[in-house]
């Protein structure tokens, strides 16, 4: 059948099993949004209020799903407020693609209105970008962007497309959902020498990444750390991959992980890195971190091996395959001192937490508000965050059951990230979803709540509101003098007559009876709900390693 371009573009998005795509229209993509018009039975469009909004929900939706997520923007500005969630995603390996358009080919080069060289623009944050310039080669180049974002280590890929390639016509025949390339198989020698170093370590300690996240690893992960006496730790990214009710979890490690999980993984003999790359918000101080533990890391890219730590040993390739060709070459064993001293760390750490309680002097802390989110969500429920403490304090408090519950920007750190995710989260899931976001990072993109409301989206919007930036302001309070620059905010926005005003409802909390209240009545709301949650700006997020330090600079309590 003949086709034009933009129709080619929106059959093959059908093609390769896509339903929902998040974007906003313009000049240069006014034809593929009539072909959307044409396919709407089929396909279903979410129009945000800015074009970082649809990347930000195109990326929810990828986490939540495993999904290849999809955003659409016009040419020039269009294209560029992009650029922000696509580099987000590609920071934490998130399987997207981003459809362009762009003026027609006769006009690349002359400074069209609203002209951008966007795959040059692009080309740092993405796994791969393509400019296509002929009709020819459109539907193709769609399905191998298709590929390329979910093969491998999985990224965002951007595909520009001019206007008279969008308008041209060619006969279409579709084809299947494309497949993964294949990663290459461990070499068995590697997988022995890896059972091997196994066999000999009796303070294992698994640590679980993103990318062990992504491919549901989580159950078989128990299974092994039960069969080699081992604890499990996780990078931020890891979170939600192993449940926390687990007694060998040991959650997140790290600048603000749990102080038994950081402390073990130092004191370990071996660790076990699955999908995850030791950045330096996990391992601190390189030249400090694990000095006398043996490393076996399983990547499929190449790069992350010795990239920020040296590694006794590197598998690179299908991780799924090397895990469990190694689990089933290893036996059983016996780790008993390990779990004694690993026993004495949690109880330590139940002490830490014990005195911040003491010493809160706020009528709500964080810890009470998540507290209430855990006794009253479901084990479904999505968990969605912004940037800032109130992340952190997410990260160590809240009890996942299940995977892929979890949405948070991990590597670019992306303010403004949650309420966008969040969209496109409840999208792809229809599961409850919970945004958890401060005043700053909520203020960033606000906007999106129109969307909510606009889609009938009930995200429940927990804004921990202390008035200031709080990430940054503990910095300054711990590291620079309490010289509080530019960290108070001291705006009278009333949220809740915002969230009015956009057509949600909304509450203030300011002690836990209130804030168990308004949590309860926000879901059982049926429309977007911010609770406007009161908290001292004094609440710091702990434990803490400072900047260029280590497991034995460790930070607990403040004086």
């Amino acid at each position: 059948m003949k086709l034009t371009g933009a129709q080619i573009l929106i059959q093959t998005l059908i093609e390769q099993g896509v339903t929902d795509v998040f974007g906003y229209p313009g000049g240069q993509v006014i034809n593929i949004y009539d072909a959307l018009y044409e396919y709407k039975d089929q396909i279903n469009h979410v129009l945000t209020a800015h074009e970082q909004g649809a990347a930000h929900a195109a990326d929810g939706y990828s986490r939540a799903t495993g999904k290849v997520g999809v955003c659409i923007a016009t040419s020039g500005p269009g294209a560029t407020n992009l650029v922000t969630g696509i580099a987000t995603a590609m920071l934490d390996s998130i399987p997207m693609v981003a459809i362009t358009g762009n003026v027609p080919n006769s006009l690349i080069g002359k400074d069209s209105f609203q002209e951008i060289d966007i795959t040059g623009v692009t080309m740092p944050i993405t796994k791969h970008n393509y400019f296509v310039k002929t009709i020819d080669e459109l539907a193709d180049t769609l399905r191998q962007a298709f590929s390329i974002a979910k093969s491998g280590r999985p990224g965002p890929v951007l595909v520009d497309i001019p206007k008279d390639v969008q308008l041209a016509s060619i006969e279409f025949t579709p084809q299947g959902v494309v497949e993964k390339i294949p990663l290459p198989k461990v070499d068995e020698s590697l997988i022995e020498q890896a059972a091997a170093l196994i066999a000999q370590a009796e303070r294992p300690y698994i640590y679980v990444g993103g990318g062990a996240a992504g491919l549901g690893l989580g159950q078989e992960v128990v299974a092994f750390a039960e069969k080699i006496d081992a604890v499990i730790g996780c990078s931020f990214m890891g979170l939600s991959a192993i449940p926390q009710n687990n007694d060998r979890f040991l959650g997140m490690q790290g600048m603000h992980g749990h102080y038994a999980s950081s402390v073990s993984q130092n004191e370990a003999d071996l660790i076990l890195g699955i999908g995850v790359r030791f950045s330096d918000r996990a391992t601190g101080n390189v030249a400090k971190f694990a000095k006398k533990t043996k490393i076996i890391q399983l990547d499929p890219d190449c790069a992350e091996i010795n990239k920020n730590v040296r590694v006794e040993l590197g598998l690179v390739g299908d991780v799924e395959d090397s895990f469990r060709r190694i689990a089933k070459k290893c036996g059983a064993k016996s780790n008993p001192q390990w779990l004694d001293r690993v026993r004495e760390l949690k109880q330590e750490e139940e002490r830490f937490e014990e005195d911040l309680a003491l010493a809160a002097k706020a009528a709500l802390t964080p810890k009470q508000v998540f507290d209430v989110i855990n006794a009253e969500k479901l084990p479904a429920t999505v968990i969605v965050t912004d940037v800032g403490q109130h992340q952190m304090w997410t990260a160590q408090y809240v009890e996942f059951d299940r995977p892929r519950r979890f949405v948070s920007s991990g590597g670019l750190g992306t303010m403004g990230f949650g309420l966008g995710a969040a969209i496109g989260s409840y999208t792809a899931t229809k599961d409850p979803t919970v945004l958890i976001t401060g005043d700053g990072s909520f203020g960033m993109n606000l906007n999106e709540l129109a969307t909510a409301v606009t889609y009938n989206i009930p995200v429940v919007i927990v804004l921990m509101n202390n008035g200031v930036l709080g990430m940054v302001r503990q910095w300054q309070t711990l590291f620079f003098g309490k010289r509080y620059s530019n960290t108070v905010l001291e705006r009278k926005t009333d949220f809740v007559a915002l969230a009015k005003a956009f057509g949600a409802d909304g509450c203030v909390a300011e002690t836990p009876v209130e804030f168990r209240k308004a949590f309860k009545e926000a879901i059982k709301a049926g429309k977007p709900y911010v609770i406007d949650t009161r908290i001292d700006k004094d609440e710091f997020v702990l434990p803490m390693l400072p900047p260029g330090g280590s497991v034995d600079d460790i930070i607990t309590r403040v004086k």
